[in-house]
Parts: structure tokens; sequence; C-alpha cells
């Protein structure tokens, strides 16, 4: 075991202890950034000056009457950047565009002494415009021929060998929805200018070095003069991992310009239609199996849905087309990846940062492809489990294989699979008019940031004259436990109680140039940061402890706080080890500094291992369906999941118990809707509010949920053991799709193939309920065609993005 790896006795880490925060988070008294409003004096508030069209040139923009209105101090334009208009890093996003690409899009900012002066001066502001052609869905963009950024190609064997030494080909389509953040904070950001011009912001931000960096080129001002602190996030889910830039450099430019506190708060309705979604897609697929059923060859395209810039695009692409495998071996594939460009928001990370979307296609096939192969789905999916020796397609060795079998069996066993299957079938001969079904589905997540130079971490830990600790990190928290974990890492490394132990808000001027909050990689990057910072403070305290105790560095140790030598009754409290060591002239602060090793990856060839590590799970979902309506509720859930030697065992749960129904709420419920008509309202989002855009709730949840921790599952060269959690987990829902997929099928006669729509609504599940009780004979009853309810409306109905059954899935 490597020293990064290996535990010390009595440590901290590996404690089931409640979140740092949770005390504050029940009782109301955490601060997040927005309350800090009423704690600064001579607050402007900014608000948005939206259009409402789609497309658009600016011809006029007449500010002039907004600043007639009581209250209103100054209207921000592009007219008043001192430096970059941009607000993204691939510098197409104006900050103050002077074409509109998107309904709803800003093209100015209205400050005044209250809110609501500031709203009614943002309605009184003087838009005209000359109107574009919109592009408003993804099947539109794609026949428009509407692309931008890299177009990737992944490749692995010879396809077309495989496909002629298959005895099965399938080719179908698919498409499926994007999905709303829905963070319980929305985007906020706080920013103040000091007598010495230094700009000061309070950003809810994933990424503060980023932030940092666009309100810089903004004010056309150095880094060091811009330093920004995120508290806690209530929620980002990815969604603020870029999108947060503009707003606080919308805020950071107000306070230059006005020399006061300027804040900016979305409301519900604005942070819907201002803000990216998760990515939607379209697949175009081609599959062969051997007469066995095991995977021959591989053929697809996928499309993503980037909207109107590309913000993170690029980057999601290449994760959905590196999980397209999921636990699978794709001896011959070759995944071609394109960006569609659309008239609507800028879609953005989102947790699986595109994994979940390249994982759903592959378990769309094998769902579809089962009953055709005359297989039980889950027989069709062990048989082509990644086995020792076996790479990806993009080259790197799947070297933990035996661990996708051993959360599948586990959870198998765990769930009673097969008696319950038994119970199922004898429901379901039994029950005309309702029916049951239970799915197994697995995942290989890979953990590390594609782009090999983010995969880096670092730590300011600072210890006073009383024995006290005061950790600085660069990762964020936003309710996902991090903090929490990197107290008890710090303890651990130390030797000391949790208690001596505290952590400081995130700032760029503690700890700079970080990687995101993202990718899972917050705890693997930050904790062995810590980690660092800390064994070097703890080897100079061994020497001076080695000193007081008359022995050798190496032979001494800290456990809870107390210091001693082996061999030797003597020992000495951590208090008064730190007060020596002041004494000595010894110093108590360090900087720790953490690179992932063993990546490579070739964006051009697409071939590396981006990866440190695959996190893997395994999930049973148990459903039960009315076949009148296509109602369902979700009766029983098992989970085994693969978080290594976990940091902090119930933050760790309570990760995968949110990531899975996070995930349910992506594949069932969350309908997202455009007005794809031709009117004035055409791209406008639909879904603007909770009373339409449906998320999961308590009546969601699963009837009997368990989840269990893979035990003696410690990661090799990964902080303390430990492996990532954050996003791995939501991907279990699959098994839930699956289950309505082989219920909606059991209404229909035995080796019925059942198309369904992502997300799986009750009226997606009651097509795919007519559709196997014909049989498999397509349907084209619901469709939504002209309706203006954009492309999830026509999904729903048909279950395939506009082509029937037959057509989508036809044997070869």
């Amino acid at each position: 075991m490597s020293q990064l790896s290996e535990r010390p006795e009595k440590s901290v880490v590996g404690l089931p202890l409640p979140h740092e925060s949770a005390v504050q988070h029940v009782t109301g008294t955490a601060l997040y950034t927005d309350d800090l409003v009423h704690r600064t004096k001579d607050v402007l508030h900014a608000y948005p000056v939206q259009v409402m069209r789609a497309h658009g040139r600016i011809t006029a923009l007449r500010t002039e009457p907004a600043l007639a209105v009581p209250g209103v101090v100054r209207v921000l334009t592009a007219a008043d950047v001192p430096g970059v208009n941009d607000a993204g890093m691939k510098h197409d996003e104006p900050l103050f565009p002077g074409v509109v690409m998107f309904h709803g899009h800003a093209v100015a900012w209205v400050l005044a002494e209250t809110l609501e002066a500031a709203r009614l001066g943002a309605a009184a502001v003087e838009v005209e415009l000359d109107e574009l052609p919109a592009v408003v869905t993804l099947r539109d963009a794609i026949a428009a021929g509407s692309f931008h950024g890299a177009r990737p190609v992944m490749e692995t064997g010879d396809v077309d060998a495989g496909f002629a030494d298959s005895a099965h080909v399938f080719t179908g389509e698919f498409q499926f929805s994007d999905q709303e953040h829905f963070y319980l904070e929305t985007h906020a950001a706080l920013a103040h200018v000091d007598e010495a011009e230094q700009v000061f912001v309070q950003s809810s931000t994933q990424h503060p070095s980023e932030t940092q960096e666009i309100v810089a080129h903004v004010l056309g001002l150095h880094s060091h003069e811009v330093t920004v602190q995120c508290l806690r996030m209530g929620g980002g889910f990815g969604g603020k991992e870029m999108q947060p830039h503009g707003f606080a450099a919308v805020a950071a430019l107000g306070a230059r310009l006005t020399g006061r506190p300027v804040r900016v708060r979305l409301n519900r309705t604005q942070d819907l239609t201002m803000s990216g979604k998760r990515h939607g897609f379209h697949a175009q697929w081609k599959i062969g199996f051997d007469a066995d059923g095991r995977i021959r060859a591989l053929d697809a395209t996928l499309t993503a849905d980037g909207g109107w810039s590309l913000d993170l695009s690029e980057p999601v692409v290449a994760r959905a087309l590196c999980h397209i495998d999921n636990t699978y071996w794709l001896p011959n594939a070759r995944i071609a990846g394109r960006i569609a460009r659309t008239n609507k928001v800028s879609n953005t990370a989102f947790r699986g940062f595109g994994g979940p979307q390249g994982m759903l296609v592959i378990e769309d096939i094998m769902g579809r492809c089962a009953p055709l192969l005359g297989l039980d789905p889950a027989e069709l999916r062990e048989r082509n489990f990644y086995q020792r020796g076996q790479s990806t397609p993009y080259g790197q060795p799947v070297v933990q294989p035996e661990r996708i079998s051993a959360v599948w069996w586990q959870v198998r066993e765990n769930a009673g699979v097969a008696d319950r299957e038994r119970e199922i079938a004898a429901f379901n001969a039994t029950h005309p008019h309702t029916k049951r079904a239970l799915a197994v589905t697995g995942l290989k997540f890979g953990i590390s940031f594609n782009l090999t130079a983010f995969n880096q971490g670092g730590a300011l830990v600072l210890i006073y004259k009383d024995g006290s600790v005061l950790i600085n990190h660069g990762g964020t928290e936003m309710g996902q436990g991090l903090h929490t974990k990197m107290l008890q890492v710090a303890a651990t490394t130390l030797g000391i109680p949790l208690h001596k132990v505290r952590l400081a808000p995130t700032r760029t001027d503690k700890v700079p140039n970080t990687s995101a909050t993202a990718a899972s990689a917050g705890a693997d990057l930050n904790g062995a940061a810590v980690k660092n910072a800390c064994e070097q403070l703890r080897g100079r305290l061994l020497q001076v402890a080695a000193t007081q105790l008359g022995s050798n560095a190496s032979d001494v140790r800290i456990v809870e706080g107390v210091a001693r030598a082996l061999g030797n009754d003597a020992e000495l409290a951590w208090d008064d080890l730190v007060r020596t060591a002041y004494f000595q002239r010894v110093q108590l602060s360090a900087a720790g500094f953490y690179r992932t090793e063993g990546l490579h990856w070739d964006a051009k060839t697409f071939r590396g291992s981006p990866f440190k590590y695959f996190a893997h799970g395994a999930a049973a979902a148990e459903v039960e369906v009315d076949g009148f309506t296509g109602a369902y509720r979700i009766r029983r859930v098992d989970i085994v999941h693969d978080v290594g030697d976990s940091l902090s065992p119930m933050i760790d749960i309570g990760q995968v118990e949110g990531g899975f129904v996070q995930g349910a709420g992506w594949l069932t419920l969350e309908d997202m809707r455009w007005d794809d008509g031709d009117g004035p309202n055409r791209g406008r989002l639909l879904t603007q509010a909770a009373s339409t855009y449906k998320l999961p709730s308590f009546s969601e949840m699963p009837e009997e949920f368990n989840v269990t921790l893979l035990r003696n599952a410690a990661e090799e060269g990964a902080v303390y053991g430990s492996k990532a959690v954050g996003e791995p987990p939501l991907m279990l829902a699959f098994s839930v799709r699956e289950a309505l997929r082989q219920a909606a099928a059991a209404f229909g006669p035995g080796g019925v193939s059942v198309e369904l729509a992502s997300p799986a609504t009750p009226e997606a599940v009651y097509w795919a309920i007519e559709s196997a009780r014909r049989g498999g004979a397509p349907s084209r009853a619901g469709h939504a065609e002209g309706s203006g309810t954009g492309d999830a409306g026509r999904e729903a109905a048909s279950g395939g993005g506009g082509r029937t059954g037959a057509e989508a899935l036809s044997g070869a």
C-alpha cells in the first residue's frame, strides 16, 4: 500500500460522521452568497434586460427610459466594459451581446437602489431587433448542418470486419432529453471594491479560480487584483462550474463603475431561462452480436445539443464517447461525436458530464436488443462484461474487471433477485392490468478530468500556537460533504482529534489556480493536497517531538493528539508540542500540492489513459406499472457501490442515494419542453417553474431503498484508499428505466422489443405498453407534431425521436 493510500491507526477517516454544516443547514444559520447582502451596506441590485426572442441582431438599445425610473443608478452595456466583453473561456459568449442568441438572452443589466426599481428599470429599456431564423430543436440542427466545436471520432479494431462476423445486426436511433439542475440556490454574486481598487467577489461557483480569471479579463485587470470567495453553495451539480462567471463579472463591473457593492441574484424563472442544462443527445447506431449474444461491433454517432455557445460541450461529448462502452467490451467500434448549435441556452456540465449520455445509449441498445436475441436482459449484459486483459475503445486497460462482476452478483444476492423474479412472474400472470418488473444494471465510470492539466489540487494548512488547525483547499462545498472529508483527512494525517481542525471558505487568495470541484475528483485532488500539507507539518513536528522525547523522529507517532516514541513511556500532548515548535521557530504553515500521476490523453487521436481508476456499482430496481395510464411506482431499489475504502461512509451513502434519485428524475420525470412553433414565442422554455417541470419528490422515492458500500475495496494510489462518489451513482438509475421497459413489455407477448422514450414519463410508458400489446408494432398515436411542445413532446409519444418501432430497430 502506497503512502497516499495507507491509513494510520485510529484514523478519523472512515468514521460515519455527519456533514460539517448539517446543524447550520437544518437551523437556517448557514450563510449562502445572497445572505451576505443583508450584512453589506449600500448594496445596489442588478436586474437583467432579457430579450424574449430566440435570435436577432440588436439594432437599437435605448437605456434612457430606465434612468428615468426612480431608484435606478446605472445601466450596464457593452460600452462600459474596460476589458474583454466575454464571459466564457472559448471567447464565444459576449457578456453584453450584440446578437440575441436565445429566448431570454440578457443584453444589459440595470443597477438600482432596490430590486423592484431595478426590475422596473429593466422593463423600461427599449431594444430593437432585426429578427433572424432560429434553430430550436436538435433534429432541426442536424438537418440544417448546424454544428460547432470539435468532432471527435473514437475507433478501435476493425468495425467492418466485426459486422461481417456478426450473426445479428440491429440499427436504430435514440433521442433523449436535457435536464435542469434545479439547485435550491439560484445563481448569485456579490461584489465590492476596496480603497485600493481591489475587487472582491462572493460567488456561488464551483470554480472560483476561473470566476476570478473571467472577472479579471472583463475588467481589464490582472488576477491578483481580483479575489473570489465561495462560502458554500445550495447545490451545484455542474451548473455552477462555468455559468457563474458572467454573473460575477456583471456584479464586479457594476461595483467597479459605481464604487458601491453590487448584488446579482437570479430568481427561479431567470435561472431557468438564462442558464444551461444537461445536454440532450441524439444517437444513431448500428450494433452487431455473435450467435452467443456477445458484441462484435458498434458504429454510432452521438450528437449533443450544445446550445448557442460551446461552454463545456466539447469535453462533455468527449466523456460521452469514453463511456459509451459502460461495463461492456467493444472489440470493434467507431463512435463519432458532434455538437449541434441551437438557439437555446448554452448547455453545460451536469453530474456525470456526458458519461450518463454515453452510457444511456449502450444500455438502451442492450434493453432493446435482448428480446430480439432471445436472451434475458441481465444475461445479455453479463455475457458482455469486461474481462481481465481487455481495454476500452480509447485504449485504457480495465484493471479491475472483477469489480464489475463483484458488485453485480452482490446486488443480486442482496436483493434476492432470483426469488423475486419468480414472484413477479406469478404476479404478472394473475394481474392483466398491472405488471411488475425487476432490472439490474451496472456501471463503470472513469475518475479524473479528461484534460490532464486539470488533475491537480492545492491546499494551505495553518497550525496556530494554541494547537488549533485551519485548512484552506481549492475545492468548493455544494452540499456534497467535501469539507467534511477534508477535515477528516487533516485530522487523520496530523493524528489529532477532529475538533482541533476548522475549515475556511474557499478563496482564490489562499489557494491559487485551482481546478473546478467537478469530475468527482474533489476529494481525490484536494484530499491528497491537504494530506501533503499536513505531512510536511507532521514531519517538522516529529523532529521537535523526537528531541523532547529523546528518540528518533522515525520512532515517534502522533495518535489522538499525543506524541509517543516507540519503546518509551514518555508522551507529549499536541498543544505542548505545537507551542514548543513555535518557540524553536519551526514553520507551522505549509502549502500542499497534488498532481494525479499516470494520466495521458491525446484528444486528436482519442487515445490514452485519461482516468486514474474506474468507479463501479450495480443496482436492482423493481417497478409496478398501471396498464391503463402508464403510471408507475418504484417498489424497491438495492444498490451496491464501490467507493474504495470510504473516507466518510455516511456522506458517501447520502451521495449514492442523492445521485440515484437525480438520475431517476432525468430518466423518468424531468421533461423539458421548448416552443418550436413559428410564432413569436419560438425558442421559449415552456417549463419555467416547478409547477411545469416535475422534479423527484418523496412520492417518487423507492418504497424500500437499500444502499451497501462494497467492502474490502481499498483503491491503491488514491487518498487513504478511497474512491470518488459524486457522479457515478447517478447512472445506477438506468435500472429504473430498464425495469419500466420490461414491465411495459410484460403487457405483450413474449420476446417483444419495446422502445421507451427518455424521460420515461407515464405518457411514454403508456405508449410503450400500447406498442407491446400489438406485439411490438409501431404506433403513431399521441404524436405531438405541430403542437409547439418541442423535441420532448414528440419523443414522449414516439419513444425514439420520430421513427417508429420497426424503422428504428430492424434486424439484418
